[in-house]
């Protein structure tokens, strides 16, 4: 047995040992040993393997897989540029606390300097945006090296999985050739991992006992819930000491009594928040899209605690009072409770809500707020929502909806559109049940390699649906989208492109139907096995007006 192949059998096999279910390649000349070996491993049923011809798809698709199975799951390419590709999700994973293995392969140190083709510097690629990096030093025969690969894959494991929310690892492996096996499976030492199939080395679970927060001591708190990993827990924490549980997608994902559906336009109105002013905000997570979170935690009245479970945590203002893990699950106490601070809040959602949704009813269709209303209303219980990052996140908060029963997943750690249909496919596979996804054509454009599945490949149940305004329409709410910037808005923030999604979809072999309609679009959302995108047309001249219309019910409502 040549040194690549035995390294790259050893490397997959403790990897399994460690713990892994799925597998992504992108497959290449260098990293053959590891594609050999992880064919090898799948074959056996010791793994399921993921095959992607695109790097970056296959980097959020192991992270999509990561975020929903809370498992390290390793991705796998060839050197040179392939590595570059998955940076992107790298720095998501690394900001949004989700474990995943980057494991490259490289040329070895004397082809490095010689000009070898597709060589880059890969040496500590991806920056400070991993937890742990490390190069293995090129196999060769001779004793000590089985130890020594299967200590380095446990110490990647631990780094990944460590902690409350974990993060990315990058192993870099040069491989000197021959790289495919050479049909003898002589060693001349043993390369057999621990008995009954154990770890080479075990590392104690240092999350188990999270750190709780101890300042919880108002009683008019609001709690707002970024990420999904406690949301549940903040519910009924919120529901028990009498807190507002306000989140960034409204009240999908949320449950009980203190669940605000439509938080984020109560969070816009200066009027309400003066007479509504929190003395204490508990984040969960990190909450990212709206600006008016953002001036809520900046506010120096205002004492800012963070659960978060993280190597780093945001402080808009820099003036976090305290940080841990989890907020616990007995802090605070009948002391805190003030009923009429809830019953405020509670009472100002339900006008707030009434107003909104006739507002909504009198909207011309199709528009985001009212697609994502449908969109939520239509999910069958315990289903996966995957959301783009730009006006499909905003849109399912500002929709209103109270669905407790479904599961919410988006790619906010960087708040790129990166590989987000690749990072739905993995959430649908690692989630394996019903999948949703909410996109923009951009957001779907972007990724569209995602689509490329050959037949070997899994299709999950996942519907995709793509909200198609013909570019940008996120910056048409944004200062770029006054009147006074219109001579040149549409041809640098709006890029309407023009693709039709139906032959896009035809050219991958995916179904896509396209809606015209409420009625469609519900009959179109009924659950149906395998991958499906649904379009909706819409025309995004008028979204900065329906925003401004729906603010001004909400408003009116409220004050009158």
């Amino acid at each position: 047995m040549n040194p690549s192949t035995a390294q790259a059998e050893v490397i997959v096999d403790e990897l399994v040992r460690n713990g892994v279910r799925h597998a992504v390649l992108a497959p290449g000349s260098r990293n053959a040993p590891l594609a050999y070996a992880l064919h090898r491993a799948a074959h056996a049923a010791r793994l399921r393997l993921h095959v992607r011809i695109d790097e970056r798809s296959a980097g959020f698709l192991a992270l999509g897989l990561a975020a929903r199975t809370r498992r390290p799951v390793p991705v796998f390419c060839t050197s040179g540029t392939a590595a570059s590709n998955l940076h992107p999700a790298v720095s998501e994973a690394y900001h949004a606390g989700v474990p995943l293995l980057v494991i490259t392969a490289d040329r070895p140190p004397e082809l490095r300097a010689a000009g070898a083709n597709q060589t880059i510097d890969q040496h500590r690629l991806y920056g400070s945006e991993v937890r742990l990096f490390d190069e293995l030093g090129v196999a060769e025969a001779r004793s000590g090296q089985n130890a020594y690969w299967r200590s380095q894959v446990c110490r990647a494991w631990a780094a990944a999985a460590c902690g409350m929310r974990g993060g990315p690892v990058h192993l870099n492996l040069p491989f000197r050739e021959p790289l495919v096996p050479d049909g003898d499976t002589e060693w001349f030492e043993l390369l057999e991992g621990r008995p009954g199939g154990a770890r080479w080395t075990e590392v104690a679970d240092r999350g188990t006992s999270p750190s709780s927060l101890g300042r919880l001591s108002s009683g008019r708190g609001l709690v707002l819930v970024g990420d999904w990993d406690g949301a549940e827990e903040a519910s009924a924490w919120g529901e028990r000491v009498g807190w507002p549980v306000l989140s960034e997608v409204g009240g999908v994902g949320v449950s009980g009594p203190a669940a605000i559906s439509t938080g984020m336009w109560l969070l816009n109105l200066p009027e309400f928040i003066r007479e509504h002013r929190p003395e204490q905000v508990l984040c969960v997570g990190r909450p990212t899209v709206f600006r008016q979170v953002q001036q809520l935690l900046a506010d120096s009245g205002v004492e800012v605690l963070l659960a978060h479970g993280g190597i780093g945590w945001p402080a808009p203002a820099h003036n976090v009072r305290e940080v841990a893990e989890t907020f616990g699950a007995d802090s605070g106490g009948p002391g805190l409770v003030d009923p009429q601070w809830l019953t405020a809040w509670q009472q100002a959602d339900q006008k707030a809500s009434a107003a909104l949704h006739a507002a909504l009813d009198l909207e011309r269709w199709p528009n985001g707020p009212a697609v994502a209303r449908e969109v939520v209303d239509a999910l069958p219980e315990n289903s996966l929502l995957v959301l783009g990052s730009s006006n499909p996140s905003r849109d399912v908060a500002l929709a209103g909806r109270q669905r407790p029963d479904v599961l919410v997943h988006r790619n906010r750690g960087a708040a790129g559109i990166d590989g987000t249909v690749s990072t739905a496919l993995g959430a649908a596979t690692g989630h394996g049940g019903p999948t949703y996804a909410l996109l923009g054509d951009l957001t779907f454009l972007h990724d569209s390699n995602g689509l490329v599945l050959g037949p070997y490949e899994q299709r999950p149940d996942l519907t995709i649906v793509v909200f198609n305004d013909d570019g940008g329409g996120i910056f048409s709410l944004l200062e770029q989208g006054g009147p006074e910037h219109s001579d040149s808005f549409d041809r640098v923030f709006g890029t309407p492109h023009g693709t039709d999604l139906g032959q896009l979809c035809a050219a991958h072999g995916v179904d896509h139907v396209k809606v015209p309609g409420h009625a469609e679009l519900r009959e179109a959302l009924r659950p149906k096995p395998g991958l499906r995108v649904v379009e909706v047309r819409a025309n995004r001249d008028e979204l900065r007006a329906v925003h401004q219309r729906l603010h001004a019910a909400v408003r009116s409502a409220l004050l009158g």
